[in-house]
């Protein structure tokens, strides 16, 4: 059978055509990436896009697809998550989309606190900016939600909407955790505090726990949009266990699948199929850690009257010439902090007059970057046992850096493996999409 993935991103919209025999056996037939493109102007911390020019180019990378391929027989969706679309009673957006990196929630607006750190302290659940009911509290509080809105989804929802004219937003449990207080363990909206938040649960999106049908179009099954981690844990690795997925972007994250539910400080338990869970650490600055470097080597060549050019071959050059331990050479990435703690910072430990070398400068940021993964994967271990037996690595941010690879793959202990597939995600939808027709044909 053929299915189509496409994979709404924050910076491009990508699709892929999969032949699937039903049985894990998967053959990639054509793929397409676009740019995103659909930024808007805000304030400096507003991250905010426009949700009808996103999801009319997502539709036009669709229909040229299904052109090509209109023996299609179902198509599955997913995109970026955390972030919220406001929609009237007639299915519309009336918002722009609110992206995961927007900064609403860590403006201090309410008596000296964010929005994220007043729910933490108030509701006691894990709150940060850019999920969308923090973002929907600091617009109620601040009197700023579009007065026809009824009810809010993330885009890839809001796609499953346009497509098949369906007027309120099926949210599967992977998007509707990301958009907080959700509890991972039941599967349903904790709406005791969001009425504590004094904000009215009547906004929430109705919700499905499996793959379902949101409706169709031109006749073809549309089914409900996967988280994108879940996605693109779904086409790399599939339901293999003790399989880490490591992903290095703009941002990163790892995870793992899990029969157990297990979340502490830093660590997620994202709803997954057939009952497992994801368990899941973010890192907020990954690849870009990695570019804020190249950005100060470059700033450096211009201070000294050099033509601005690219330093990264430059920075692999020096990688190679470093020391392995640099005497006690040490940089701590947090360029952004963490989703719980915002307002840490990175650092550099061990500098002498000996080892402060740029070449030294750039393996600890490499090395540094790598160990932010390594301690999520050390909380998550500790925590349930599961070990990194093979790590499955995507992201551009790997893929490009061989450096980085190795810094992996010496302080996990295990192998990594780059998988082949560039678009996981939307190779994952496309899968969800295929596991949909697998179960109907079941029943």
């Amino acid at each position: 059978m053929k299915v189509i993935g496409i994979d709404i991103g924050t910076t491009t919209v990508s699709a892929v055509v999969l032949e699937t025999d039903g049985h894990g056996g998967q053959k990639l037939l054509t793929s397409r990436t676009i740019a995103n493109g659909s930024f808007l102007k805000g304030a400096d911390w507003e991250r905010i896009q426009d949700a009808e020019k996103l999801t009319d180019k997502a539709k036009a990378v669709l229909d040229e697809l299904l052109a090509a391929y209109p023996e299609t027989e179902a198509i599955g969706l997913t995109g970026q998550m955390h972030g919220i679309v406001y929609t009237d009673r007639e299915g519309r957006a009336v918002s722009p989309l609110y992206t995961w990196e927007d900064g609403r929630g860590d403006q201090r607006e309410f008596d000296g606190e964010t929005a994220a750190s007043w729910i933490r302290k108030n509701c006691g659940i894990p709150a940060a900016t850019g999920f969308g009911l923090v973002t929907h509290f600091y617009q109620s509080r601040k009197k700023q939600v579009p007065e026809s809105a009824v009810s809010m989804g993330t885009i890839s929802d809001y796609f499953a909407m346009k497509l098949t004219g369906r007027k309120k937003p099926l949210v599967h449990a992977s998007n509707a955790a990301s958009i907080g207080f959700y509890d991972t363990k039941q599967r349903c909206f904790c709406e005791d505090k969001i009425r504590l938040a004094e904000m009215d649960p009547a906004i929430l999106p109705d919700t499905a726990n499996e793959m379902e049908a949101v409706g169709s179009y031109q006749g073809i099954p549309v089914t409900v949009a996967l988280g994108d981690n879940q996605a693109s844990f779904l086409g790399s690795v599939g339901m293999q266990e003790q399989v880490w997925q490591l992903n290095v972007g703009t941002g990163g994250q790892l995870s793992v699948l899990s029969h157990e539910h297990f979340e502490t400080e830093g660590i997620e338990a994202r709803p997954f199929l057939h009952g497992a869970w994801i368990l899941t650490g973010a890192i907020l600055c990954a690849g870009r850690a990695y570019a804020c470097l190249e950005k100060f080597f470059r700033s450096c060549a211009e201070a000294l009257g050099v033509e601005e050019c690219s330093c990264y071959a430059m920075m692999a050059e020096l990688a190679g010439k470093a020391a392995a331990d640099a005497d006690g050479f040490r940089v701590t990435t947090l360029f952004q902090g963490t989703r719980t703690y915002p307002e840490l910072r990175g650092h550099i430990e061990g500098i002498s007059e000996n080892n402060f070398l740029p070449e030294n400068l750039t393996l600890g940021v490499i090395q540094g970057i790598a160990r932010e993964y390594y301690e999520l994967y050390q909380v998550i271990h500790e925590g349930t046992g599961l070990e990194a037996r093979v790590i499955n690595g995507s992201g551009n941010g790997l893929r490009k850096n061989l450096f980085l690879q190795k810094a992996i793959s010496d302080m996990f202990k295990a192998p990594l493996i780059l998988t082949d597939l560039q678009e996981e995600g939307a190779s994952g939808a496309a899968l969800s999409a295929a596991l949909y027709l697998h179960e109907s044909a079941g029943r």
